[in-house]
């Protein structure tokens, strides 16, 4: 069995799920943002990506579930990859504390914060661009999203939240 460098293999792979990370919180941003009246519209007018885009905000908690489902993976996976990668040079209690400090600046500035602003400032064209890949995501995550959809809305009307409390973003009138 050949042994695969650690550091250069986990560093490719959390530029990678980095990325991953953008991709969720951009796209979760930049759907959530438009006006479900602009969707409407662009696939009656015959855009594919429009249309597609539109059946995915029909059920917006299942969608929002799909988006959350992925980019915690991913989070956690930086985290464990980044642990995994420190320990190789430091003490375990050492590479804990510089793995959360390292993975969380890393998540927040480059897998939410600039990502987030991003799909606001972009949100029609990258909501269209991502739609068909996210529909992708949503079938590949769907026994994980299945059983936290199941499990969240249960949970949810135990403890008295609001039924379709996400419905606001699919009515036609934006109320």
């Amino acid at each position: 069995m050949v042994a695969l460098p650690l550091v250069p293999l986990g560093i490719v792979a959390v530029v990678v799920l980095v990325c991953l990370s953008a991709f969720f919180s951009s796209s979760e941003t930049a759907i959530f943002s438009l006006p479900v009246e602009q969707l409407t519209e662009r696939a009656t007018a015959g855009d594919g990506r429009a249309a597609q885009l539109a059946e995915l905000r029909e059920d917006p908690h299942r969608l929002l579930v799909t988006l959350l489902v992925g980019n915690n993976v991913v989070n956690v996976a930086i985290s464990s990859i980044t642990t995994a990668i420190l320990v190789e040079s430091f003490s375990t209690g050492v590479a804990v504390v510089l793995a959360t400090v390292v993975a969380s600046a890393t998540v927040l500035v480059f897998g939410e914060i600039v990502p987030k602003s991003y799909g606001l400032g972009n949100a029609l064209s990258w909501a269209l661009r991502i739609a068909r890949p996210l529909r992708v995501v949503e079938l590949v995550l769907l026994p994980l999203v299945v059983v936290f959809d199941v499990a969240t809305r249960r949970l949810s009307a135990a403890i008295g939240g609001k039924r379709g409390i996400e419905e606001q973003y699919v009515e036609e009138d934006g109320r």
